[in-house]
């Protein structure tokens, strides 16, 4: 995945409001950006953060710049939780993830209880479910934690794949870490216990958990290499 244009140099002032951000860029205008992030961002949103912003000319957006990616200890980092659907796609579409089997894939498909799975794919002999979560946090070096803040949502997509388990289908939880320095993958249980707990019968249920990392530059964001999750 390619940027659209040059992402711009600035130094984080503020995140407020969840989705917004006020930043200083480095000819010393100050400006404010879309933060397409609805967790806590946790080690990633303190004050004098370098950030990469991406700049709009669309006419219909108030804003006119997207925060894309922050620094942390000289590692680029993919903020923006839209893109790793983004990633995912391209992957699919280039047949890079060895673990599913499928000929075709839709997105944003309606199933279970008013719910929408990421990507529905299809071969001659099933269908997989597959739901992609941006995985960003990291508190001890080389460990990545999901998730950085309590999400009911995320507890909601586990029980739903296990409904389509039981229904005779494949169901993939997919976690895409949105760095590249990273050696394994935890659940940050003391953060959103009932999570940790959800997720560990949703795998006793006969849910399928990969876990890849990603390369990230200011140009744009590739699928990486497999990563161990340990539950």
């Amino acid at each position: 995945m390619q940027f659209k244009t040059n992402l711009i140099k600035g130094k984080l002032i503020k995140r407020y409001k969840r989705f917004l951000a006020d930043v200083i860029l480095e000819d010393g205008r100050k400006v404010i950006a879309h933060c397409p992030n609805p967790g806590s961002m946790l080690g990633l949103a303190t004050p004098g953060t370098i950030v990469w912003l991406e700049p709009n000319d669309d006419p219909k957006k108030k804003l006119k710049y997207g925060w894309r990616l922050a620094e942390f200890e000289d590692q680029m980092v993919c903020i923006d939780t839209n893109i790793a659907n983004t990633v995912v796609k391209e992957a699919l579409e280039n047949k890079e993830i060895s673990e599913l089997d499928y000929q075709q894939f839709k997105q944003e498909v309606k199933y279970s209880d008013n719910s929408r799975i990421d990507f529905l794919l299809t071969s001659a002999r099933q269908q997989t479910f597959l739901e992609v979560k941006s995985v960003t946090l990291m508190r001890e070096k080389g460990v990545a934690e999901f998730p950085d803040s309590i999400t009911k949502r995320g507890s909601k997509h586990l029980k739903d794949l296990s409904k389509m388990v039981t229904s005779g289908h494949v169901s993939v939880l997919f976690f895409l870490c949105m760095r590249g320095d990273v050696a394994r993958v935890r659940i940050a249980a003391d953060i959103d216990s009932i999570y940790d707990t959800n997720i560990k019968a949703a795998l006793k249920s006969g849910i399928q958990l990969i876990c890849y990392d990603t390369q990230v530059t200011k140009f744009g964001v590739k699928l990486g290499k497999p990563i161990v999750v340990d539950i």
